[in-house]
């Protein structure tokens, strides 16, 4: 009687706790042969326990981002393709993948001093990087490795006071080339930039914003003709840069450059990843490196050939 007792309180105290489950919606209710919900409490008597269910895990979705090492050809392959699906929005510039351009994309601009007989070269004075969002990531003047001639103060803003500060360019170069290294570079007329910087940068992985069709057809402008970066901001940002005697700011152009590359994004990118030339074979998998091919005699080194006579 006293464990018979015993499990009385027990199995009342379990559909006590199943009836506060179902109350809660925690527990779905048990069905009877009839279809009836029983009774849930001391008064429903001894009734089996249903076995336990396997509750399915819900699919999580996951979108076709590309891993942080992937190559800037795939990413310009796979980056219309995820803008199409809709994965995040931009800041002004049309709809694409976050998942690509904090860490891939920059956007340059450098301010050059003249050296040499006449002033006549030109050296790198200060060089500004900015992110995708348009915040400053490196901003310094840069001291030229040969004499200051001219300092070109009314197109480059860059005064004597600003050198007192400049760091040597072998230094800035190496900073620069560090934060430009596997990033996508946006700028405008940039291949004046890579000059100053004595530094090439892959084709693939460059985006000169006056070599953009798609701007000057936006802008109204001949499609072929080469824009500058105050005529391009005027008509499609309806900003004004460049102005005063005071000279250009780097920073200020680099983010113009950025913001005129994000307002035509989609449309350039799908086009450059249409006009990209198709990827070569894996050679494990093509079938015309079959190594079988190399028992061939011609293979063969003719000494050994004739040792083998």
């Amino acid at each position: 009687p006293g464990r018979s007792k015993k499990s009385s309180r027990k199995h009342q105290r379990f559909m006590e706790r199943r009836q506060l489950l179902e109350q809660k919606g925690l527990l779905g209710p048990r069905q009877r042969l009839g279809g009836q919900a029983p009774v849930a409490g001391p008064e429903a008597g001894s009734t089996t326990t249903p076995p336990c269910r396997k509750v399915p895990k819900s699919k999580e979705v996951v979108s076709p981002s590309l891993s942080p090492s992937a190559s800037p050809d795939t990413i310009a392959r796979h980056h219309s393709v995820l803008l199409s699906q809709g994965n995040g929005s931009s800041k002004g510039g049309g709809t694409s993948s976050p998942l690509l351009r904090p860490g891939k994309y920059v956007a340059i601009d450098c301010e050059m001093v003249g050296t040499g007989p006449q002033g006549k070269l030109s050296e790198l004075a200060r060089c500004s990087v900015v992110n995708y969002e348009g915040d400053v990531i490196y901003d310094k003047y840069v001291q030229p490795e040969l004499p200051i001639v001219d300092y070109r103060t009314r197109w480059s803003g860059i005064t004597k006071q600003h050198m007192k500060s400049a760091i040597p360019f072998k230094a800035a170069q190496a900073e620069i080339l560090k934060i430009l290294k596997d990033k996508i570079v946006v700028g405008h007329a940039i291949h004046n930039d890579f000059q100053a910087l004595k530094y090439f940068h892959p084709k693939d992985r460059t985006r000169d914003t006056s070599q953009i069709p798609v701007l000057n057809q936006r802008a109204g402008l001949p499609f072929r003709a080469r824009v500058s970066l105050k005529s391009l901001a005027r008509h499609l940002l309806q900003k004004k840069i460049q102005v005063g005697c005071k000279g250009h700011s780097s920073v200020e152009d680099a983010q113009t450059a950025m913001e005129l590359y994000r307002l035509v994004e989609v449309q350039w990118e799908t086009e450059l990843a249409r006009s990209l030339p198709p990827r070569p074979p894996s050679p494990v998998t093509d079938p015309t490196t079959d190594s079988n091919q190399y028992m061939d005699d011609r293979y063969w080194p003719t000494d050994l050939m004739a040792s083998s006579l």
